[in-house]
Formats: structure tokens, sequence, C-alpha cells
């Protein structure tokens, strides 16, 4: 039987039973559909927090106060316990480091603003001029804190646009007195609106300078100091001399946890390539299912054509003709199914970047194509036992059923 004749026949066979096709097709559909969009919601995740730390600034390392025992980073680095805190003073000193562009220390607590009347609660961050330039920060309105003496500062604030809004809806709020806790201070500007970057949202923050902020949380340490390094290959240099600064001014002891941003990007990238894996290998369980759903159906088939297949016997086909049948119409199934899963599973993801549009559900292409081959290889791995069947019917035995 030559090709032509034999994807024919096997595609007539697939229309004349439309029940029994759709069935199959839809089950493939399901696991491929299932592949996409979970690798796709994945992917997301993981580019979605690729992309907000990457929003934060570029080029970072970042000081945080105790150290970790395990060496390297987990989320558990910001809540240390520590010996010694992390002081202005540190701070300035990095400054003095050769691969250090930038320093911008934090002092970071929650208090109350008031204004004509109207209270809320904010997050209150204290830094320095350097934090907008090292953040990546913009403003809307006016000028960030000055560049002034770290250990004072004047009583100016900069808020976000949300506060701005709740605060002072149409009126200027520029040259506009608040309270901030017990303390008054003057509004000086306003940052443009940007949304949550790592659970702080720049546009319900209050910046102040860093001693007024330690005063009003009556604290000594830092959060945080954020740390710019001159460029991308002084990243580990500025690491290191970092590390020395405060190791030196903490009488030899080794009480920080020194992070580079690119450390935090490689762990993150590949705890969530690990998780896509795994969503995905659990995915793959329902192509197996699929697999199984077409070899079932393919056995019911071969009973109840048993007399065509004794009739093409009878005329001359071999058994070798007879698998190739089956396993024709097994592929032509499973890629069917294939196909409409694939386009099933672009819309899911679709759906789900039209739902929630910070997330970049986008399916990576590796695992579309693992998808698209691996229902194809089940369909045909489970279609070989049905067409094995097929080519051992006995021709005179089935012509007689």
């Amino acid at each position: 039987m030559r090709s032509a004749d034999l994807v024919r026949f096997a595609r007539d066979a697939a229309v004349g039973n439309p029940l029994r096709t759709a069935l199959m097709v839809l089950a493939m559909a399901i696991g491929v559909a299932s592949v996409v969009v979970l690798t796709a919601l994945g992917d997301g995740a993981r580019r979605y927090v690729m992309n907000q730390f990457s929003s934060i600034g570029s080029n970072l390392v970042i000081v945080l106060p105790g150290r970790s025992q395990t060496g390297g980073f987990n989320p558990g680095n910001a809540i240390t316990n520590t010996p010694r805190d992390l002081t202005i003073d540190d701070a300035q000193a990095l400054q003095r480091a050769p691969a250090v562009r930038l320093v911008a220390p934090l002092a970071v607590g929650t208090s109350e603003i008031s204004a004509g009347g109207k209270l809320r609660e904010v997050m209150v961050v204290g830094t320095t001029a350097q934090f907008l330039e090292a953040r990546r920060m913009s403003l809307a309105q006016g000028r960030f804190l000055p560049d002034a003496d770290w250990r004072r500062g004047a009583a100016e604030a900069v808020i976000g646009a949300n506060v701005r809004q709740e605060m002072f809806g149409n009126e200027q709020a520029l040259g506009q007195l608040v309270r901030i806790g017990d303390r008054r201070f003057r509004i000086v500007g306003v940052l443009a609106a940007s949304g949550q970057g790592l659970g702080m949202d720049s546009d319900e923050l209050v910046l102040v300078p860093v001693a007024l902020a330690q005063a009003m949380f009556n604290s000594n340490t830092l959060f945080r100091i954020m740390v710019e390094a001159t460029s991308r290959e002084a990243i580990e240099p500025a690491k290191a001399q970092v590390a020395a600064i405060i190791k030196l001014r903490h009488e030899g002891e080794e009480d920080v946890t020194v992070i580079t941003q690119d450390a935090v990007l490689a762990t993150f990238d590949r705890l969530l390539g690990t998780l896509t894996l795994g969503v995905a290998g659990i995915a793959a369980i329902s192509l197996a299912v699929a697999g199984i759903l077409v070899m079932n159906v393919m056995l019911v088939s071969v009973t109840q054509r048993t007399a065509e297949i004794g009739l093409l016997k009878a005329v001359g086909a071999t058994a070798g003709t007879i698998r190739l049948i089956f396993l024709t119409e097994a592929t032509m199934l499973s890629l069917a199914g294939a196909i409409v899963g694939f386009a099933l599973g672009h819309a899911g993801a679709a759906l789900i970047r039209h739902l929630y549009p910070t997330l970049p559900a986008f399916p990576p292409d590796w695992a579309v194509l693992a998808g698209l081959l691996t229902a194809l290889v089940t369909g045909i791995l489970f279609g070989v036992l049905p067409a094995r069947r097929a080519a051992q019917l006995d021709p005179v035995q089935a012509l007689s059923r």
C-alpha cells in the first residue's frame, strides 16, 4: 500500500467514528495544554521575580545586619541576630571603597502621617540623596532629599504618589507641612508612580533623612545598606571591599551578611527554574494518561474492525501493512491532539496574562516543543500494542466474524 493510500485509509477510519476520534484528540489536547499553561505559569513567576529584582537598581551589593550561618543567600537573611549595630558611620565608611559608586543607608519603620485633618499609616524610609539614583526612581514633582550631613538632616520629606493623592487630593502637596509620628516635616518632592517591587510599594512610601528616621524609631541600627558598584565587573570586588571595611570597623568580627544582586537573581532563577521543570513533569503525567486512553480506544477499534482487517488480509495486505495502518491512525490522532492542545495552551497563557498583567506568563519554547514531541511519541508507543494485535489476526477467523 502506498503512503498516500495509507494516510487516506487512516484518515477515513478516524473520520468514520467521530465520537471516538474526538475523545482521543481531546485527551491528548488536555495533556499538551496542561504542559503549556503550567510551564507558562512557572516561567512567568521566574521572570516576574527577575524583573522585580532588576527594578530595584543594577550592580547592587546589599549589606544586612547579622551573619548568615549558611554562608549563602536565603530569604531569612533579612531577619538575623545582630551582635553589633549597622550604623550610619559604617555606611559612610563604605564610600571609601574604590569599587563603590553609591551608598544609600536605610532605616525602615511604620508611622502615621497627618495633614489637614486626614490621618493614615505609612511606611517611613530613612535614607540619603543617593537612594533615588540607586533605586532608579524618578520624581513627579519637586526635588529629592538634600545631599547633606547624614547624621543630621532637615525636616523634609518626599512622599509616594498614593500618599500624595490620599492626603492632598487635588491640592498642591509641595511645601505643605505634615506630621509624621511626633515630628513635623515639609513636603519637598513627590515620587512618580511606579507600583510595588519586592514587597515595598514605592507609591505608599514616605522618605525622610536617615538620622531623623532613626530618631523617630529610637534606634541607632540600619535596616540595611544599599551599595552600587562602579560597574558590573566591579560587583565582586565591591562585595569584598565592603566586607573588609565592615569587618575592620567591627573589631575583626564578620557580623554582617553581604549579598550581591546577581547572587540573589541566580538563586531565585535556579529555584524557580526547578519549579518550572517540576510542574512540567506533573503536567506530562496527563500525557501518559492520554496515551493509555489512545491504547484502550485503539484496542476497542481493533475488535470493532475485525471483519475489515480480515478483508484487507484476504486481498493481500501483509501484517506489516496492517500495523502501519493502525500506527498511522494513532499518529494522526496524537498529532491532531497536540496541535489543538498547543492552541488551547497558548490561549490559556494569554488569558492569564490578561487577568494578571504583571505576570509575564509566556510558555518557554523548550516546554512547548517537549509537550508536542511527548504527545506524538506517547501516541505512537501506546498505539503499538493495538497495531500488533490487529496484525496477528487470522484472516479466515476475522472474516468469519
